[in-house]
């Protein structure tokens, strides 16, 4: 099967060298999965990363005013270089631990949104680490930033997420995955770009990479959207006593659950919606939402949370 596998951003930890030790748990349950005999497309979230490198640029232009103004756009590319390049060192070691003869490439993807999307009226997208109420109050009044509560474990920064709308690069990722290479593409969501003419140009946006994945396994007709998470299963009525976990649904049950509002907006609510989005593509189509040392097992049907237009 071709499978577009998502890894969360926060799951690749928040430093360079903290990232450089989980890229080698995360590239074993990957190499599963190819060895499996499975083709697999790998995307990746930057929300820690993304916001460590605007805080840092930010942070030096107060002590340097000369220091330029880097765009989001910009910080998006630089996450997406760096992070592939650990990313795709492990995955190739253990390939060839293996002894699996794959060709592992990182493309730095532009990913095409509407520059007129409402989403730029109402940011909602968490970028950067953790910070307590007082952290996130006196970094809003420094920097008239915008922040919210992120299931319960505390603030963050959000900014607009517009949802995408085209892969710029989709032909070079379809013909390298077609001929066998292990890609990893729309990292962090990618570049947010909007089309000006023949030009492509950046704005200040993080794409949610659960949507841009979803995008981006509707453009490969992949078989499988494996959006992973911390928990094995999606679950309704999360820590309440009447807590429970889910299994399989449809997009009629899945509506329902969004509407009745189960899922947290910037956690869980986006990885359902953009399974639904991707199993409403096209009939067959199945999205899993899973840990990533389960993926194996959630396609055997044994865990998980599948969602599939019948």
């Amino acid at each position: 099967m071709k499978i577009v596998l998502a890894l969360g951003g926060n799951a690749l930890g928040e430093s360079p060298k903290q990232q450089l030790e989980l890229v080698k748990l995360s590239a074993k349950p990957i190499a599963d999965l190819i060895e499996q005999g499975h083709d697999v497309i790998v995307a990746h979230g930057n929300g820690p990363q993304v916001g460590m490198i605007n805080l840092a640029f930010e942070e030096s232009k107060k002590m340097n005013k000369k220091i330029p103004d880097v765009p989001f756009a910009e910080c998006n590319a630089m996450s997406q270089g760096y992070i592939g390049y650990h990313l795709q060192n492990a995955l190739r070691e253990e390939l060839k631990d293996r002894s699996i003869e794959k060709s592992v490439a990182t493309i730095i993807t532009q990913v095409i949104v509407d520059r007129n999307d409402p989403a730029f009226v109402n940011p909602t997208k968490p970028i950067g680490g953790f910070y307590s109420l007082e952290e996130a109050e006196k970094l809003t009044e420094e920097n008239t930033y915008a922040f919210v509560e992120d299931a319960g474990r505390g603030y963050r920064r959000v900014i607009a997420s517009p949802k995408p709308l085209d892969i710029a690069e989709i032909e070079i990722i379809s013909t390298l995955v077609d001929s066998g290479h292990l890609v990893i593409a729309v990292g962090g969501g990618g570049i947010p770009v909007y089309e000006e003419g023949h030009r492509l140009i950046g704005i200040d946006a993080v794409i949610d990479k659960d949507f841009a994945s979803s995008k981006l396994a509707e453009k490969l007709n992949a078989d499988y959207l494996i959006i992973l998470t911390a928990v094995d299963q999606v679950a309704i009525n999360f820590g309440k006593p009447d807590e429970k976990w889910l299994s399989e649904l449809d997009v009629e049950t899945t509506n329902r659950y969004i509407k009745e509002g189960h899922f947290a907006p910037g956690s869980m609510l986006p990885k359902v919606e953009a399974a639904k989005e991707f199993a409403l593509s096209k009939k067959g189509r199945k999205a899993l939402i899973t840990s990533l040392g389960k993926a194996s097992l959630g396609i055997q049907g044994k865990t998980g949370t599948r969602i599939e237009n019948k």
